[in-house]
């Protein structure tokens, strides 16, 4: 009999991972993001007080109508620029990333990138 291998499940044990080497601070917060099948979120935190800085989606009404009939991959490009901008408006530069237990490749990578593009140090 096969056994079937829960996904989700195994993104939050990478996840679990992942956290217990990444975390943010007041001087280096952690830019975390969260890929749902539609829609990709990314927000700056401060894991020492517990509070979000800076947050930014696919869904911002800044960015929606740009959004629209392009790929998953180029919205998360301008979630990334999006994201950067308002972080560098708090006067952060340098963050730590936290890729949330998914690889690091197609819309992450493309908002890493779009991020680091923008002006973020990570």
């Amino acid at each position: 009999m096969a056994v079937r291998t829960d996904t989700r499940l195994a993104r939050k044990r990478r996840h679990v991972r992942v956290r217990a080497k990444v975390s943010g601070t007041a001087t280096r917060p952690r830019l975390c993001v969260f890929r749902s099948l539609n829609h990709i979120y990314a927000q700056v935190v401060d894991d020492s007080s517990g509070h979000t800085l800076v947050s930014a989606s696919s869904l911002d009404a800044e960015i929606r109508d740009k959004i629209t009939g392009k790929r998953k991959t180029e919205s998360a490009e301008l979630v990334g620029s999006l994201v950067a901008q308002r972080t560098l408006n708090k006067g952060i530069k340098q963050i730590a990333f936290d890729r949330g237990g998914y690889k690091y490749h197609g819309r992450v990578k493309a908002l890493a990138e779009a991020a680091r593009k923008a002006g973020l140090d990570f």
